[in-house]
């Protein structure tokens, strides 16, 4: 369990794996999503770390990250993400986020792609209105009002154990709120992504399936048969998992199952 001092803030970040002593080679960097934690990860660590490095961070405003004064952009974060990656001597890194935290991810990979070796987004989409409709609209309700009623629930629950600073829930939450209303669109980026990448979503998620594909497509998937030996497959990969939702994904079983083959391919 550490603190690394990056823009400004002072970033808890845990270490894991039989090679958390730092000489394990590239580590695998775990994002959390919104109002979230690192400890969300808890169910699959073993499987992630058996074999590899893993940093676990608390971003921004979340966990036993204290806020500070800037809004929450996945811009800034990613930044952050990039100046702890060289506060513990990384060169360069695998990253796997959720939610919230794979679109810190995917602006690492756009921002910083030398730092980057292969990228997982997990339940994220690569424009604002790839989100389902009554997804959006449920954005466009959130404020830092919801924060009272919002502690009978699990997630404050976690956050008033966790945080510095338990009094800042209403803070977290209207600028998480200011977060998902702002409108992006990140297409033209994504194709630029130089870094092999996982999409992975469930097959019943807050993204349609028709994003699933069109967000593929971007990364160079899904263009064309790969031929019978397989010679023409992309370099990017996508999985959907079964029975899993937006809201579980991050702890499904099936999700190390395709995660790991993919950070091990050379």
């Amino acid at each position: 369990m550490s603190y690394a001092e990056v823009n400004g803030l002072s970033l808890y970040f845990e270490e894991h794996g039989p090679a958390a002593d730092g000489d394990g080679g590239d580590p695998l960097v775990l994002l959390h999503g919104g109002l979230g934690s690192g400890e969300m990860f808890a169910p699959l660590l073993p499987a992630l770390a058996e074999r590899r490095r893993v940093l676990v961070v608390d971003l921004q405003a979340h966990g036993r990250t204290a806020d500070i004064d800037r809004p929450l952009q996945a811009e800034l974060m990613a930044d952050d993400v990039a100046a702890l990656l060289k506060e513990v001597g990384a060169e360069r890194a695998d990253l796997l986020g959720y939610s919230l935290g794979a679109e810190v991810a995917l602006r690492t990979a756009i921002q910083h792609p030398g730092l980057v070796r292969r990228l997982v987004v997990v339940s994220a989409p690569a424009r604002r209105d790839g989100w389902f409709p009554e997804v959006r609209a449920q954005m466009d309700q959130m404020s830092a009002a919801a924060a009272e009623p919002m502690k009978q629930s699990p997630v404050y629950d976690a956050y008033a154990r966790l945080a510095p600073r338990a009094e800042d829930w209403p803070v977290l939450v209207g600028k998480v709120a200011e977060l998902v209303q702002q409108d992006y669109d990140w297409t033209s980026e994504i194709t630029g992504i130089t870094a092999p990448t996982l999409l992975v979503f469930g097959d019943a998620d807050a993204v349609p399936p028709a994003h699933m594909a069109e967000f593929f497509g971007l990364l160079g998937g899904g263009r064309k048969d790969p031929g019978w030996d397989g010679s023409g497959r992309p370099a990017s990969r996508l999985a959907v998992l079964p029975g899993a939702t937006h809201y579980d994904l991050f702890a499904s079983p099936l999700l190390p199952a395709a995660v790991v083959p993919f950070l091990d391919e050379a």
